[in-house]
């Protein structure tokens, strides 16, 4: 009895830490606010990644445009993501973000590791990521809100 109760007892002990451990999950760092960005917010999801910098003239141009795109998109499972080019953090990227007038999620982390997203010497760059973590499209220069959405419509009808 005293056997069987230890095992029991193990098997408890490991099924509450595999749930804790899921419970932390990886994240993302966090965003231009402070806060925290969780992984789950992109699973499973269409991603669309924009690399950006305060010197780049057609950066500056196309936030908007990002703007408009997130605003469309909140009610689909597309995320619209900034990453600052120069790898500002903390309360140097929140003044750069407030600054462009940034209104989607700008990630303090890069997530190009995760995402394989190829470097570029050229800015802006805009990355569309599908549903299963894979890129899809890399398209440099200046984007439109317009553009962005056919370009997303017509790869999530590829499939």
């Amino acid at each position: 009895m005293v056997k069987r109760l230890r095992v029991v007892t193990r098997i408890m002990a490991v099924i509450a830490a595999g749930l804790l451990l899921t419970g932390c999950g990886e994240d993302f760092g966090v965003d231009q606010h402070g806060r925290k960005v969780a992984v789950e917010r992109f699973d499973g999801q269409w991603l669309v990644i924009n690399y950006w910098a305060e010197w780049c003239g057609p950066c500056r141009t196309e936030i908007p445009e990002l703007n408009a795109l997130a605003g469309q998109l909140e009610t689909q499972p597309v995320g619209v993501f900034g990453v600052n080019f120069d790898g500002l953090q903390g309360d140097e990227l929140a003044r750069a973000a407030q600054a462009l007038g940034i209104e989607f999620t700008v990630l303090a982390q890069d997530p190009a590791e995760r995402y394989q997203l190829p470097p570029s010497e050229a800015l802006p760059v805009t990355y569309i990521v599908d549903d299963q973590g894979k890129v899809r499209e890399r398209l440099l220069g200046e984007q439109s809100a317009e553009g962005l959405s056919a370009r997303l419509q017509a790869l999530r009808a590829e499939g």
